[in-house]
């Protein structure tokens, strides 16, 4: 079996980032499939995109859906690639849909009930770059000089944050989870992963 590593976090922890760096590090030594999320290009995607933006409004339980739907969409091909023995690496998961949306409000119990209705594949490490709410913020600022509805809402940064602490205290939906301070450098943070996930592949 392969290995489903997971980069996940905060907005602003440099999640995109690390993960592009550790794609490239991981193409280099092996067979991987590499997926980013929300994947805006397919009709549920784009919808994501329109409500993040304020340009849709979209209930609480409908914008979990969405998200879902949008990873689920990948399940097989997950499945597929790691009974193949590749590596999987996936620029923020379905942990950032527990984080996110659970923090505004849907259930947590009920979205775990979903994984287990539709067998989502569950990853074997997620490593979460952690931030403060207010470095993340300042960093989408100086990025795109204003983020979406909730790159820029500092109380629901710091819930989201709450939330990712109780997933990993309790171990939900990873097999294992891993915390690395995304308040470094990029190199070093870079560094950091390499050492937890190069072992893991031996």
């Amino acid at each position: 079996m392969g290995l489903f590593i997971v980069i996940d976090g905060c907005d602003g922890a440099g999640i995109g980032t690390q993960a592009e760096i550790l794609r490239e590090k991981l193409m280099a030594k092996n067979n991987i499939l590499f997926l980013r999320y929300p994947d805006y290009n397919d009709p549920v995607g784009n919808m994501i995109h329109e409500s993040l933006h304020g340009k849709i409004a979209l209930s609480r339980e409908l914008t979990f859906l969405l998200y879902a739907l949008n990873q689920l969409k990948d399940k097989e091909k997950i499945a597929n690639s790691l009974k193949k023995g590749r590596v999987v690496l996936a620029d923020r998961y379905f942990t950032s849909n527990l984080a996110f949306q659970c923090s505004l409000g849907f259930d947590l119990e009920k979205a775990l009930k979903f994984t287990e209705l539709f067998e989502m594949p569950k990853p074997d490490l997620v490593i979460f770059l952690k931030v403060s709410p207010e470095t993340g913020i300042k960093r989408k600022i100086k990025e795109k000089g204003s983020g979406d509805i909730y790159e820029r809402d500092l109380d629901l940064q710091r819930k989201v944050n709450e939330t990712y602490e109780k997933m990993i205290k309790e171990k939900i939906f990873a097999k294992e989870w891993a915390t690395v301070d995304g308040e470094k450098s990029i190199e070093e943070v870079a560094k950091e992963i390499e050492s937890i996930v190069f072992p893991r592949l031996k």
